[in-house]
């Protein structure tokens, strides 16, 4: 990260609920402040979670996202307005941060995320938040963030259930990498899409505040991490669950030296 930026008048006033919080300080706005976000996916989760992160004053956030807006998207896509249908969605989402908080500098990516170009993309970002709704996607990201030593914080959402962990596999044996849980694609009939199977669009914004608050925690090194761990969210039954993942030493990606 950037050297720390000093708090201006409109900051601190901007800012105040989280100044006054002892594990957070003027300090800790600061380095909100100076940190790089790059939010892959500007849909369901990635919407609560720009959101989120820019009222947090995240300094520096990067999404990007291929796709337009479509009216089907607004049931759960909450950064997006009747209005954006047919925009893209970067378009959209930089259009309402800026009115959330206009000191926020949004760096949007038109562009679908491939092998490569994600290197290239990646390198400029402290931490990566995955909204992403595929597992090509999500391994692309596990195996980049691993190789670049990013932390990856991911989320998916399906039908009434979610689920959401951090990686940093490079900090030991404690930290496992998405492909440990994963070592090979679920198939279709098992993980169908949104569009097959349904979601419910509160989920979403359920999922994406999770997720803005662990990126939040790493920046600031608060509270536990949930790497190593996976916590499961049912909303029919108001339930979260947490499950242990272990480090595979068989992982095709963090069981390289």
């Amino acid at each position: 990260m950037t050297s720390l930026p000093d708090l201006t008048e409109p900051q601190i006033r901007r800012y105040a609920r989280h100044i006054v919080l002892a594990e957070i300080g003027g300090v800790g706005q600061a380095r909100l402040i100076a940190a790089r976000v790059l939010v892959v996916g500007a849909g369901g989760l990635g919407a609560p979670l720009l959101q989120y992160l820019a009222a947090a004053g995240i300094g520096t956030l990067g999404v990007i996202d291929h796709d337009t807006v479509d009216l089907s998207n607004l049931q759960r896509q909450v950064i997006h307005r009747t209005s954006d249908v047919g925009v893209s969605k970067v378009e959209s989402a930089q259009r309402a941060l800026a009115d959330i908080n206009p000191e926020v500098k949004v760096r949007p990516h038109d562009e679908r995320l491939t092998a490569h170009n994600a290197e290239r993309i990646l390198a400029d970002y402290d931490i990566v938040a995955d909204g992403s709704d595929n597992f090509a996607t999500r391994y692309l990201l596990n195996d980049t963030c691993y190789r670049l030593k990013k932390i990856l914080v991911s989320a998916a959402i399906l039908r009434f259930d979610g689920q959401i962990s951090t990686y940093k596999a490079w900090h030991g044996p404690g930290h496992p990498c998405l492909r440990c849980i994963f070592p090979a694609a679920p198939s279709e009939e098992a993980v169908p899409s949104c569009a097959q199977a349904g979601v419910l669009g509160a989920l979403a914004g359920t999922l994406g505040a999770l997720q803005a608050t662990e990126v939040v925690k790493e920046i600031l090194g608060i509270g536990r991490s949930l790497s190593g761990t996976l916590l499961m969210y049912d909303a029919l039954s108001a339930s979260f669950d947490e499950m242990t993942i272990a480090k595979r030493p068989d992982c095709p990606t963090c069981s390289k030296p």
